[in-house]
């Protein structure tokens, strides 16, 4: 067996992949440029490192349920005031996850906060930390199915696997007191431990809608507001559905 098999059997047995991949050729550029053989190897582990990063990123990216088109490179963020701009690349940076925050992001419909949070998101799994989007209205539904088959324990154990759970609409979830329950269930287990991210049409004094009495609404509001960073979408944000709407009904003014 030749050296270079060799090696390339260790770095199977080692679980290096990268490593086995790039190995001749950089056996080749050592021996070519005359390398020392710890750059060499530093070259090799960095190989192999990168490798693993890229590796993961893609396994958090399939595991997120992310919008594939909603990504921080295609949100036309020229439409958005100053303010929010500033906002959306702090951020990304994703400090707020390290100290399990929450996201709130508020606005009437149309305005983009579907896009922001998972242009977000997208920018957190590229930085490593682990992410799942879902409209509220799913999840909840998870939930619900959970907790009938004596499962919701598991399945908030589940969930809490992620530094960051993306709830998108939560307004839309204001059905029956069962809902209530397992959201408000959720937001408690969460609480001051891993960041949540909603988004909304409706502010706090119409969360009623959701969570049905004042007494858990107020409790609600308190877990999520708490260690929180609210993002509003205010009038001057324009909304791009019904400027999509008119460029199709006058597509001579696109």
């Amino acid at each position: 067996m030749s050296q270079p098999e060799q090696i390339r059997q260790h770095l199977r047995a080692l679980r290096m992949p990268t490593a086995v991949d790039v190995v001749d050729y950089l056996l080749q550029s050592a021996q070519n440029d005359d390398w020392s053989p710890a750059t060499f190897l530093a070259e090799l582990l960095d190989q192999e490192i990168e490798g693993r990063r890229l590796r993961r990123i893609d396994r958090l990216q399939r595991a997120s349920h992310l919008p594939a088109g909603k990504t921080l490179a295609n949100f036309e963020q020229k439409t958005l005031p100053l303010r929010l701009r500033r906002q959306l690349q702090t951020l990304c940076e994703g400090d707020f996850v390290d100290r399990s925050e929450n996201l709130l992001i508020f606005g009437l419909p149309g305005r983009g906060k579907t896009h922001f949070a998972a242009a977000v998101g997208h920018e957190l799994i590229q930085h490593g930390r682990s992410v799942l989007f879902s409209p509220t209205f799913r999840l909840v539904d998870d939930l619900l199915r959970a907790k009938r088959d004596l499962l919701l324990e598991q399945q908030l154990r589940k969930l809490d696997r992620f530094d960051v759970l993306i709830l998108d609409d939560i307004g839309y979830v204001q059905q029956s007191r069962e809902e209530m329950e397992v959201l408000f269930t959720l937001l408690a287990e969460r609480y001051e431990r891993r960041s949540v991210v909603i988004t909304s049409n409706l502010v706090f004094s119409q969360w009623n809608q959701i969570f049905k009495d004042p007494m858990t609404t107020a409790a609600a509001i308190d877990r999520v507001v708490h260690h929180s960073i609210i993002v509003e979408f205010g009038k001057e944000v324009p909304s791009h559905r019904a400027e999509e709407a008119a460029k199709r009904i006058n597509p001579q003014e696109a």
